[in-house]
C-alpha cells in the first residue's frame, strides 16, 4: 500500500491522536500539574509539551515495532503500564505536598510525564497501526499525524481544565488549594486502582502474565 493509497487512513491518525490525549490517566497525570495555573498560555504549553514528549516516544518505539516487527513481551507490556501507575502516585503525592502559591511550572515534568505515557502506549498504537497498514513509510506517517493530533488534542485538554481558574483568576486563590489537592487525590487513587489491575489481573509479579495492548 502506497503513501497516497493509505492517506484516508494517516489522516484518521490525527483525529484518533485527539482522542487519545483524552484517555482517562493522561487526563489525571497534567490536571495534577495544570491545577494550579492561571494562565492560558502556561497551560497550552504544559500540554504541548507533555504531547511531545509522547509523541516522540511513540515514533521513536512505535517506528521500531513496525519497522524491526519486535514483539513486546507480557511482563515488559506490564511494566511499562505499571511505571504509569506509579507514576501518577508520585505526582499525586507531590501535589498534596506542595504549598498553594501558583508559580512558573517547570516544562521538564509534562515531558517526561508525556514520555512515560508514551513508553506504556507506544505498542498498542503500533500494533493498531500495522492491523491496517503494512507498509512501513506509511505506518509511520499515521505514527506522524497520531502524535499530532495528541499533541493539539493535549493542548485542548489542558486548557479546558485550567479555564476555571484562569477565568476566575484572584477570586478563587482560596480555592487553590482546595483544587489542589483534590487533584493530587484522584491521582493517587487512579494510581493505586491501575497498579491493582496490573498486578492482580494483569499478573505482574505472576508466574504466567497476561497484557492485551489498549
Amino acid at each position: 500500500m502506497t503513501l497516497d493509497q493509505s492517506a484516508p487512513a494517516i489522516l484518521l491518525g490525527a483525529l484518533l491522536g485527539l482522542r487519545h490525549a483524552t484517555d482517562a490517566d493522561h487526563v489525571v497525570a497534567v490536571t495534577t500539574i495544570v491545577a494550579r495555573q492561571r494562565s492560558w498560555l502556561q497551560a497550552a504549553r504544559i500540554g504541548a509539551v507533555w504531547g511531545v514528549g509522547h509523541s516522540l516516544t511513540l515514533l521513536l518505539l512505535g517506528g521500531a515495532i513496525i519497522f524491526f516487527r519486535i514483539v513486546i513481551p507480557p511482563r515488559v507490556g506490564l511494566a511499562l503500564e505499571f511505571g504509569v501507575a506509579l507514576m501518577l502516585i508520585g505526582l499525586g503525592y507531590a501535589n498534596l505536598r506542595r504549598g498553594d502559591a501558583p508559580r512558573e511550572p517547570s516544562l521538564h515534568r509534562p515531558f517526561w510525564i508525556g514520555v512515560v505515557h508514551g513508553l506504556a502506549g507506544s505498542a498498542a498504537v503500533a500494533l493498531l497501526v500495522l492491523s491496517t497498514i503494512r507498509a512501513p513509510l506509511a505506518a509511520t506517517a499515521y505514527l506522524l499525524m497520531f502524535g499530532l493530533g495528541t499533541i493539539l488534542g493535549m493542548m485542548v485538554v489542558t486548557l479546558l481544565l485550567a479555564a476555571p481558574t484562569v477565568v476566575a483568576g484572584a477570586r478563587v486563590a482560596r480555592m487553590q488549594g482546595g483544587v489542589r489537592l483534590a487533584a493530587g487525590a484522584l491521582s493517587i487513587v487512579f494510581g493505586l486502582l491501575l497498579a491493582r489491575e496490573l498486578i492482580v489481573d494483569g499478573g505482574l509479579f505472576s508466574a504466567a502474565p497476561t497484557w492485551a495492548p489498549h
